[in-house]
């Protein structure tokens, strides 16, 4: 190659490097930032599909009628009791069922004597669909906050059983020898070794929780409630209101990110303070 061809190369970098270089620019925006791109485009999108005609108003209404809809049901005094009724259903049955998770995982993590009585039962209740506990409920308990709790208590409580035993079962036996060398044993060695070595499991269990608790809470409120975002859901279908139905779709996925938002703040204190 002349010393020409190697200068030119030189001053003109290839289109990997460019791309490369463009790509690295990008990932040095704040985080935040460049999460807005995404909802940002698809409301441009959905803006522009509306007011176009490309999209019958009937098929997809603006984003305008959707933030309408909204004001109109806070004006009511509506929205807000839906709101609450709905996150007070999550949290009870969300706090409920970890713990119960948590504490039998980790009974069935521990114990083989526990995983043969215990193991497969579970894992079979675990199959059944969340629709199909809705009927067995109601009879049992009617249609009361009981039989919705109920139902948000066995969403959370699967994904927490199922991570806490699964990790306590792969912890190093070295580090559990090791603290058995100390004098360390039973709830003494779970609280000091074995459970803060199993934190981040935990935590990825509370957050597949807290999803199923949602999707859950929607399961129980779409079949029988006259106050939540589910029932807000089932109204707004039966009486054509495809604003509101809109709306209450992206209220939970707002509410639902923010309640991640903050146990993902406790898992990093959590992993901060044991790990």
């Amino acid at each position: 190659m002349s010393t020409a061809n190697v200068a030119d190369t030189r001053e003109n970098p290839t289109p990997a490097k460019h791309k490369a270089g463009i790509a690295a620019t990008i990932l040095r925006a704040p985080k935040w930032l460049l999460a807005l791109i995404l909802p940002l485009a698809t409301l441009a999108v959905w803006q522009f599909v509306t007011v176009s005609g490309t999209v019958a108003p009937w098929t997809l209404p603006t984003p305008g009628s959707v933030v309408a809809a909204a004001f109109e049901l806070l004006e009511d005094g509506d929205l807000g009791k839906h709101i609450g009724i709905s996150t007070q259903r999550v949290l009870l049955g969300f706090a409920f069922g970890s713990l119960l998770g948590l504490a039998l995982g980790a009974l069935v993590g521990l114990s083989k004597l526990a995983d043969a009585f215990l193991g497969l039962s579970i894992s079979a209740l675990r199959a059944v669909p969340s629709l199909a506990w809705v009927p067995l409920l109601v009879l049992w308990m009617k249609m009361g906050e009981d039989s919705k709790v109920t139902l948000v208590i066995i969403g959370a409580f699967f994904p927490v059983f199922t991570t806490v035993a699964l990790a306590l079962r792969h912890v190093d036996a070295h580090l559990i020898e090791a603290a058995r060398s100390f004098g360390l044993k039973g709830l003494k060695l779970l609280r000091t070794v074995q459970l803060p070595a199993v934190v981040p499991s935990i935590f990825s269990g509370l957050r597949l929780a807290l999803a199923q608790a949602w999707l859950f809470l929607v399961a129980a409120e779409l079949l029988g409630a006259s106050m939540g975002l589910g029932f807000l859901l089932t109204d707004s279908q039966n009486n054509g209101r495809l604003d509101r139905l809109i709306m209450t779709i992206v209220l939970l996925a707002v509410f639902g990110k923010i309640t991640d938002a903050l146990l993902s703040i406790a898992e990093r204190w959590a992993i901060k303070r044991w790990t």
